[in-house]
Parts: C-alpha cells; structure tokens; sequence
C-alpha cells in the first residue's frame, strides 16, 4: 500500500503556500472576455427577433418563421466552423493567440449586424460572431485549465461559463433601453480590450514546454504563479506528463487512455446541448410570450439572465468543495424537474395551431396589453417562469460550467487542442439542428413536443454521469491522465514512474 503516492505529493506545502494567484486571475480574467462576447453574442437574437418580425420593422429586414429559425440558429453552424478552426490553430499558433484572433470575426460580424441592410447581411453578422465563439469556446478552457494550479483549478474553470452568463446578463438588461442596431456595436467593446490584455499574458506554460521552450516556460509559470513560488517541481511535473506522450496514432486512439476521455467529453457535450439550453436562451422573450406569463417577456428574460449568474456563482464556490459528480446530480435532477413541469403545463394549455397571419409564427409576440387583458395575475401564471428559473438554475449549477471544465481537465495533453475543437463542433452542429428545429416544432406542436424532449435527456444526463463520469476534485491533470491510462486509480506507482525514465 505505501508504494503508491499521488503524483504531486512530492511538493512541499511551504512551497505551496507562497503561491501569489493575483497574475493567475489577471491572466484569467483577460482570456475570459472571450466568453463574455460568447454569452452576449449567443442571446442576441432574445430582444432583437420581437423587432425584426413586428408590423413595424423595416421591410427589407422583417422575418417570417423560417427566417426568424436561421437568424438564431446559423450563429451555432458559425460556432461549428469555429471549433474547427479551433482545432489546428489552438496546436498551431497555440491557446492564447487562437483566442486573440476569435476578435476578427466577432468585430465584423457585428458590424454587419449593426449596419445591416438586407437578411443576408444579418446572417452572415450571426455566423461570424458564431465562429467567433466557436474558437474563444475551444481554446478558452484548454487554456485556463493549463495555466492554473490543482488548488483553484475547479473555481477558475467555472470562469468561463460565469462571464458567459454575465454577457447574456448584459445584452438582455441593454435590450431594455439600446435600439438593437446599438447592441451590436456595444459587443465589439469586450473584445477590444480582451486582445488588448492579452497581449501582457503569457502563453500557457504546459504547450511551452510540449514545445522545447524550457527556458520561456519557466518564466511564464514564474510569472503566473510569483516570484516566492519554487516552479521546478509543477515543471518536472508537467514534464513528466509530456515525455510519457508521443504523437497520437490510430492505434493509440483505440487505448482507454485517449477514447475513454474523447467519448466522455463528446457525449457530455452532446447531451448539454439537447437538453435544450441553446434554444431557450435564443428564443427566451418568444417562449416566455408563448407561455403568457403575466410579467412582461422582457422582464422575465431579465430574471433568468440574473438567476443564471447568481446559480453559476453558487457552482464555482462549491466546485472544488462537493465535487463535480454531486453538482452533475443536483443539476439533472433540477432540470428533470423543471421540465416535467414544464411539460405538464404545456400540454394543458396547447392547442392546436391555427392558420397564422403573413409574417407572424407562434414564437410572436403579443403586445403587453394583449397580456394584460387575457391573463389573469395569480401564481400559477408565474408558473412557467419559476419552472424556467429553476431549469437555468440546474443548468448553471452543473451541466453548464462542468462540463467545460471536465473538457479541459480529462483530455490527454498531446490530443487536447484537437479533441476539443471535436467537442466544440459537435456540441455546436447539436445545437444547430436543436435550434433549427426548435422554432418549427412549436408552430407545429407547441412547447410540449420540445418540453418533453428535453425531460427525457435529463433523466440521460443522470444515468451517465452515474456510470461514465469519473470524479476529478482535487486531482492534478496528470492524476486524471493515469486514472485513464490504468482504468482504475488517480495515483501513479514509483515502479511506473522509473520505467518511464
């Protein structure tokens, strides 16, 4: 029994201690703008779309349904080509200036969206703002989760999903009061100063050393970690882990150590999207219309987008305290509720759909005193939207922040820029279809065909991380690689280590 010791436990809490976070965060922080244009960029559609298909809008730009679907959904094909992209240029030109160059295409996209004159130009805004988050959802998590020490690994890998939700937060409470042709021109701003901070960052230290650059890799880890911290052991370490890898065949793909991580990051991606999260947050202000909620629409997505950031704050302070598994459990179970109810409630009040008016689908939106004068205000009129608000809060709470977070921490290092760009595109190509579909069904059926859907993945979400999802609080990225290698334990024995050398 003692002939097995964690990995890392041959650091010395002394040198521990003297670790200065401060560089850490700043570091962080600069990179994490990148997610906070995704989460801005990805609701745009929530206040814009009620303009764009009013009576009132300008008629070389008025949407009818199919419009309206493409208009929110070829911003996640736009993601896809981006988590493509994402794969050579997070190995090519590394993590931090593949995030850098997500500016280009987000500062044009807006541009065509803010100057736009025509349906095409609109689309084309919405595909290039969605490759740029395509690339800043590839490389932002890769690129953190190799910067930060075991310690504040969890709570910084949360980071990502937290300024996404704060760029939601904003676009929604801007909608309230900026024209949408403004709330365009306001994205650029995060994005200008993300690649202005950058620039001071440095580059992540384990594709430094992956790359012979020993010398620039012990001054960015000195950097990032301070000036009293001893980096030699985290660098033998991080070492270690590169001279145990060598270019990934085909025949090594087939090895538990790279299929079993590959397949778990893929499937959770793909169930975090059917869940149904990309959809609701687009369509948020239709389907709240459609569920005749008795606030004003604008008012409840205002809600949700406050409710997402304080659940995603409660999820990064207990990340590194309860584990990833016990938050994945709370979260399916939170959404399976939500969306029971949610079903319930839409399959009471559907009705089939009549014939709509030219240039109306059934995500319109009824005027505020349209609402007024048919509900009636009682509780069970805010019914859908504290179903809605507890199914975000399950979602922030887990499946949203772990599942970026898993991505970076159990990829193997020698395949993690393009395992996930894989992940990315696959998740993006769900959320497309899921999004497409989306408005379509609820002309269609209503918002109990999609409800129910997304019940069942949630029950999905529950069973698999029951079975497949391995614990990985506390343990260092090269514990998780040997959890993998050997199929059963975090810890790797020293007879291992010296064959190795």
């Amino acid at each position: 029994m003692g002939e097995e010791t964690p990995l890392l436990r041959r650091r010395s809490t002394k040198s521990d201690s003297k670790i200065s976070n401060f560089r850490l965060f700043l570091a962080v922080f600069s990179a994490v703008l990148g997610n906070f244009s995704f989460g801005y960029s990805l609701v745009y559609p929530s206040p814009v779309l009620p303009k764009l298909k009013s009576p009132d809008a300008d008629p070389r730009l008025r949407m009818d349904t199919e419009a309206a679907a493409w208009f929110g959904s070829i911003y996640t094909l736009g993601a896809a080509a981006g988590g493509l992209g994402a794969m050579l240029l997070n190995d090519m030109v590394g993590r931090k200036m593949s995030i850098m160059m997500s500016a280009v295409p987000l500062t044009i996209g807006y541009m065509l969206l803010g100057g736009a004159v025509n349906l095409a130009m609109l689309y084309a805004g919405r595909f290039l703002t969605g490759v740029a988050g395509g690339m800043t959802a590839a490389s932002i998590p890769v690129y953190i989760s190799e910067i930060s020490h075991k310690a504040v690994r969890g709570a910084l890998g949360s980071c990502p999903q937290i300024t996404a939700v704060f760029g939601a937060l904003a676009l929604y409470s801007l909608g309230l009061v900026v024209p949408w042709r403004w709330l365009a021109i306001a994205g650029e701003v995060p994005a200008v100063l993300m690649v202005v901070l950058l620039l001071f960052m440095p580059s992540s230290p384990r594709r430094l050393l992956s790359m012979g650059q020993e010398q620039r890799a012990e001054k960015a880890l000195r950097w990032l970690r301070g000036s009293q911290y001893d980096v030699r052991s985290e660098l033998n370490a991080i070492q270690h882990s590169i001279n145990t890898q060598t270019k990934v065949t085909l025949a090594q793909l087939a090895t538990p150590l790279f299929y079993r991580p590959i397949i778990i990051s893929v499937v959770m991606r793909f169930l975090q999207q059917m869940t149904g999260i990309t959809p609701i947050l687009v369509y948020l202000e239709p389907i709240f219309a459609k569920s005749q909620v008795s606030l004003a629409p604008k008012y409840d997505a205002a809600i949700v987008g406050l409710v997402r950031l304080f659940s995603v704050i409660i999820a990064a302070s207990l990340m590194d305290k309860v584990g990833r598994k016990a938050l994945l459990y709370t979260s399916s179970m939170l959404m399976f509720l939500s969306t029971l109810t949610l079903t319930m409630i839409s399959h009471n009040t559907s009705c089939p759909p009549g014939p709509a008016p030219p240039n109306l689908t059934a995500l319109d939106y009824p005027t505020h005193s349209d609402i007024g004068n048919t509900l009636v205000h009682s509780p069970a009129s805010l019914l859908p939207l504290i179903s809605t608000v507890v199914f975000i809060f399950g979602y922030a709470m887990g499946w949203g922040p772990i599942t970026w977070l898993l991505m970076s921490e159990v990829l193997p290092l020698v395949a993690r820029g393009v395992a996930s760009g894989l992940c990315v595109t696959v998740s993006w190509l769900t959320a497309f279809i899921l999004t497409h579909a989306f408005t379509h069904l609820v002309d269609s059926y209503g918002l109990y065909v999609p409800y129910l859907c997304f019940m069942v993945v949630c029950v999905l979400c529950l069973l698999f991380n029951a079975v497949c999802i391995p614990e990985t609080r506390k343990r260092s990225l090269e514990e998780i690689e040997n959890y993998f290698r050997t199929g059963r334990t975090f810890t790797i024995r020293r007879a291992q280590s010296v064959q190795s050398h």
